[in-house]
């Protein structure tokens, strides 16, 4: 991907939280979604987002989003555009309790979710006749590779190609960089205002489920994933959870085509923590342009747009599953 950030744009922060805030995420008209509503094998839900009108023959883009992502994210909107404009089809599968209702059951979501990403996938597949692609960004990135790695040859009777957009790859490296300096103050902060809430609704349907007082008290992803994400979902502890749920120690297992995109003024994930082409195989494609921020890469004159990322890892995903799209005016 070659990517270079528009000169009235600089810096990794910038390059963040202005295309998430200010930049226009699609270049058409705002898309309109159709809700399902899944149940889950475990006796809960997910809600699935398909983007309107819809066939049921093309090829289906699969979005996965991030923490505390959702269907009306500015990628997730960037790549309904984009979709839109290639003739596919498009889903956004909302993680548990990311779709606006609190789920049912005494868990949430994780980076290293790739069963849920797997059962999510098998559904898809059992409804839709065509070739299907899914992108994964920044958490629901980590949480694909993880699956692709972890199912290997056998990931061809579900997608035809995967790819990764910003994805802590290495969650200890992430979790470590968000928790400090800017990031602590900023970004830790803007996640903590809405995953704790929902921790909170998580406790008054399951009373007992986790230590309140400890919860109340973290002041970073590490202090709360030690005592909400890691306990709730099998995990030791955090340490655990972002050793075994991080993806870049299973991209050599990866047997589909893969895209792992990284920028490197990423201020989630460092730049030294990146996989290098000795570490993923030949499968996995590493793009790590040097600018973009975390899931930024806006373009365009200012206030600029989002479309150059869904653009081109859209385009390489269709490539990738011997498919072209069909463009429409």
């Amino acid at each position: 991907m070659n990517y270079t950030a528009p000169a009235w744009l600089p810096g990794g922060n910038l390059q963040t939280i202005w295309p998430a805030l200010y930049a226009r995420p699609v270049l058409g008209l705002r898309p309109q979604f159709r809700r399902e509503r899944w149940r889950t094998p475990d006796g809960d839900f997910i809600d699935v987002d398909w983007l309107q009108p819809s066939e049921p023959g093309e090829t289906l883009l699969v979005l996965f989003h991030g923490l505390e992502g959702s269907s009306q994210s500015h990628y997730a909107q960037a790549f309904a555009d984009f979709a839109r404009e290639r003739g596919m089809a498009y889903a956004v599968p909302h993680f548990r309790g990311c779709s606006g209702d609190i789920n049912l059951g005494p868990r949430a979501y994780h980076s290293g979710d790739f069963e849920e990403v797997g059962w999510i996938l098998a559904r898809l597949r059992a409804v839709h006749p065509g070739p299907i692609v899914a992108v994964g960004v920044s958490l629901g990135g980590n949480a694909l590779m993880r699956w692709a790695g972890e199912m290997g040859e056998s990931a061809t009777r579900m997608v035809s190609a995967v790819a990764s957009v910003c994805a802590p790859l290495d969650l200890t490296a992430g979790g470590q960089a968000i928790g400090r300096g800017f990031n602590r103050l900023v970004y830790t902060r803007m996640f903590l205002n809405t995953m704790k809430p929902k921790a909170l609704q998580k406790l008054a349907q399951h009373p007992g489920l986790f230590d309140v007082q400890a919860l109340r008290a973290a002041r970073d992803l590490y202090e709360f994933d030690n005592v909400f994400t890691a306990p709730l979902h099998g995990f030791k502890d955090v340490d655990d959870y972002w050793l075994r749920a991080s993806a870049k120690p299973h991209l050599a297992r990866i047997r589909i085509p893969a895209l792992a995109v990284n920028a490197k003024n990423d201020p989630f994930v460092p730049a030294s923590s990146l996989p290098c082409e000795s570490e993923v195989g030949s499968h996995v494609t590493l793009w790590q342009p040097k600018h973009g921020g975390h899931v930024g890469f806006a373009g365009g004159r200012w206030p600029g747009h989002v479309r150059p990322m869904p653009d081109a890892v859209g385009t390489w995903l269709l490539q990738a599953a011997g498919q072209t799209g069909v463009a429409h005016g």
